[in-house]
């Protein structure tokens, strides 16, 4: 895995000695990981459903992650470690205000979390990503909670079967049988879109 960290590229080598430098108690070292995760871990929080409270979720996930690197599997990945504090920590916020957000409202901030489009980049491209993902996310409320969780992190959060299993604490197995029902009935919201790769060819659209 390669994670962008402020313009920068940084591999799981890099990443690792610095996960040991923060072990190490060179607690500065942890802001090199708060720059390089922080877009996806707010995107999780939004897709998951934290609404206004995105960066405080996201803000308290980093803290937590920060206080257990201690009990941090040595070679284990960081992203998909911080993804799964990151949807505990919604959960927790989400159940404490006892509230579900309109769907409308929860497009308008993930795309709002989402990268600015380059210069330069094709505006007819960026227009049509951005279309998919809407519908994507509106599909989403009719599948049950483990249905969304799998597609989200398979789909919006662009991981791997290895890192949504890690992320949300199931068997690969299950990753896949889960994704593979819960895209059945997604179905229609899918249609007509073309099966592209995301980054690095870590994500492929369900055509």
């Amino acid at each position: 895995m390669r994670t962008l960290e402020g313009g920068r590229v940084v591999d799981d080598g890099a990443e690792a000695a610095v996960i040991a430098r923060v072990r190490a108690g060179e607690a500065e070292a942890y802001a090199a990981l708060v720059r390089a995760h922080t877009a996806v871990a707010l995107r999780a929080a939004v897709a998951c459903g934290a609404g206004a409270e995105a960066e405080d979720v996201v803000q308290q996930a980093f803290f937590k992650a920060y206080r257990s690197l201690g009990r941090f599997k040595e070679g284990a990945a960081f992203r998909p470690w911080l993804l799964r504090i990151v949807v505990n920590e919604t959960r927790n916020t989400v159940r404490a205000a006892s509230r579900q957000r309109a769907v409308a409202g929860r497009e308008a901030e993930l795309l709002a979390a989402e990268p600015r489009i380059p210069d330069g980049a094709d505006p007819a491209v960026a227009a049509e990503e951005q279309e998919r993902r809407r519908q994507l996310l509106t599909a989403l409320d009719g599948l049950s909670e483990d249905h969304r969780q799998v597609v989200i992190h398979r789909y919006l959060l662009e991981l791997d079967e290895t890192e949504t299993a890690a992320a949300l604490g199931w068997p690969r197995g299950t990753v896949k049988s889960r994704l593979s029902r819960a895209l059945k009935k997604l179905g229609p919201a899918l249609e007509g879109g073309d099966g592209h790769e995301g980054h690095e060819g870590r994500r492929r659209a369900p055509g």
